[in-house]
């Protein structure tokens, strides 16, 4: 067993971790409260914004079937977009939408014989693939707790571009989808090109658009577009946050138990030492009695 000194010790350095976790829950739990708010804030408009697009992916007037976002072309090259964080200490946060974006992208390159390339936003993706997945295209990374428009402006235009110049038949976006505090699912959804809906409501007869069709559609559909890419990056920060705060109350809990579990052996030990001295003195007491009875 430690000596009463070395557990001593163990308890103060467990104790200093718990404090940290303890921080750290602190600063996640009110970064998370934000997130949320602001994604399920944006969600009804994200939702509605894409049932706007796929609206017009069904229309084939007014020119929107000219509309090069929503070509349809069969499929050799993929482009991938994969949002995960910048820093760990989130639990299986980021392990899982890597580990299920590893499998999406092992199922186009092995089974399907699909050229795919990445283009990552946050540091965690970008080094993982790095080593082990296909070729960057682009890798953001900083981009903050609250990004914007003009923050996500860049990584779209990579995505939009490089599909109007047919590098990528089709863009996919793997993302954390958020439910709640302690449900993050990892979603793989295709971006581009606009998928039609489902038949469910009847067509307008036509639109009139002023100036043009090309110039209104062009601008609308690469707002609603980008407008996806942000909600989806409000929806993984959201998850990430509420992963760290659940990952730093298991931290901090596993530390007071192990501080309780350090404590008792403490008192065991120290119980012992003073067993220990006490049957010394005791045995000294008896030695110096027989010889004084000599």
């Amino acid at each position: 067993m430690a000596s009463p000194r070395e557990i001593r010790h163990r308890i103060r350095s467990i104790k200093n971790i718990a404090k940290v976790t303890k921080a750290m829950e602190t600063v996640a739990a009110a970064k998370m409260r934000k997130a949320q708010q602001q994604t399920l804030a944006t969600r009804p408009y994200a939702e509605k914004s894409w049932e706007v697009l796929t609206y017009l992916a069904r229309l084939r007037r007014s020119g929107v079937a000219e509309q090069p976002l929503l070509q349809q072309r069969p499929i050799e090259r993929i482009g991938l977009l994969l949002i995960t964080g910048d820093r760990g200490l989130a639990g299986a946060y980021n392990g899982n939408i890597i580990r299920s974006a590893a499998h999406q992208i092992r199922q186009w390159e092995e089974v399907e014989q699909k050229q795919v390339q990445l283009v990552t936003v946050g540091r965690k993706g970008r080094d993982w693939m790095l080593r082990h997945g296909p070729p960057l295209r682009a890798e953001f990374t900083g981009l903050g707790d609250r990004p914007t428009s003009y923050d996500i402006a860049p990584v779209a235009s990579v995505l939009i571009e490089d599909f109007i110049a047919a590098r990528y038949d089709a863009v996919f976006i793997a993302f954390t989808d958020f439910h709640n505090t302690l449900r993050q699912d990892p979603a793989i959804r295709q971006l581009l090109p606009i998928v039609p809906a489902e038949p469910t409501m009847p067509l307008a007869a036509d639109y009139i658009f002023e100036p043009d069709p090309q110039t209104i559609l062009n601008e609308v559909l690469r707002g609603l577009t980008e407008l996806q890419i942000l909600q989806a990056m409000y929806e993984s920060i959201a998850s990430e946050e509420s992963a760290r705060m659940v990952a730093m109350r298991n931290a901090t809990d596993a530390a007071n138990a192990l501080i309780g579990d350090l404590t008792l052996s403490y008192n065991k030990a120290r119980q012992e030492a003073i067993t220990k001295e006490l049957l010394d003195i005791v045995g000294g007491a008896s030695a110096l009695a027989q010889a004084a009875s000599h």
